[in-house]
């Protein structure tokens, strides 16, 4: 079966530990991917505008699926978004207040929001995966359309207050989580897949032609979705348990060499 997509998770992922890939390598694949008629979507929990920096070159050539299926953008056009109601947002808000101590941000199609007052610490590490970040005195009164909204607090206390939030704001949000300490609440329905899926209707796409590779939870049902599914070395186990197949580690080139096998025709690729 001829591969018509490869979609790639960024963080844990394409990304290596330094936040960074090979360049050089990597826009050779694309050339090559490109002459084949092979589209490539990059799909993270991260901000659109944090994503496109990291391919200047190909930016306006590419898709993406950002902030973890709520924002889907087709080179420059922006094809869907999320939203959640008024009332729901102050509901979420209401029940993030029950966790003090826990910092969030409040994710919107012109920016992402933090309360003024936060950390440092926790400013800087958001901004790294949030390019645009305002301060605001009153979440209540952001004029923007919410869609998501991103917590970062220590691992260990992750699965109970993933547990607990799941149970306050079930029809509401749900709580997915994305690796180093990252929980993103996110309209339900509105993940990784539902916006591939949104991109593959607009392409006439099957899943079973498409690649996609992981490493965390809000990876799973993108997985599930394709024909081609790959877990990354240094997958959570929920992802290593889905994907169909393994690649090595994010700072060993894994996504790559999942690309350099599509392009040669190596297994499971092969005819």
């Amino acid at each position: 079966m001829k591969i018509k997509l490869i979609a790639v998770d960024m963080d844990g992922t394409f990304l290596n530990d330094r936040k960074e890939y090979d360049k050089q390598r990597f826009l050779a694949q694309y050339a090559a991917l490109r002459e084949q008629g092979i589209r490539f979507v990059v799909a993270s929990g991260n901000q659109y505008y944090q994503l496109i920096s990291f391919f200047p070159e190909i930016r306006h050539e590419i898709a993406f699926v950002a902030e973890n299926g709520a924002l889907i953008y087709d080179r420059d056009e922006q094809v869907w978004h999320a939203e959640l109601t008024h009332d729901d947002t102050l509901s979420v808000l209401d029940a993030l207040d029950d966790f003090r101590g826990t910092n969030f941000v409040a994710c919107g199609l012109k920016s992402a929001y933090v309360r003024e007052g936060a950390p440092e610490a926790f400013l800087s590490l958001m901004a790294k995966h949030y390019h645009r970040l305002q301060p605001v005195q009153d979440l209540r009164t952001v004029d923007d359309v919410i869609f998501k909204f991103s917590l970062n607090l220590p691992d260990a206390e992750v699965p109970a207050l993933v547990r607990q939030l799941d149970h306050k704001l079930d029809g509401i949000v749900k709580p997915v989580t994305s690796g180093f300490g990252f929980v993103d609440l996110i309209i339900p329905g509105a993940h990784k897949a539902s916006g591939l899926s949104r991109l593959l209707t607009r392409w006439n796409i099957a899943p079973q032609e498409c690649v996609a590779v992981g490493d965390s939870g809000n990876d799973v049902e993108m997985l599930e979705l394709v024909g081609y599914s790959f877990a990354m070395e240094n997958a959570a186990e929920a992802v290593s348990e889905v994907a169909k197949y393994q690649t090595t580690s994010n700072n060993d080139s894994g996504v790559l060499k999942v690309i350099d096998a599509v392009l040669q025709g190596e297994k499971p690729f092969s005819a």
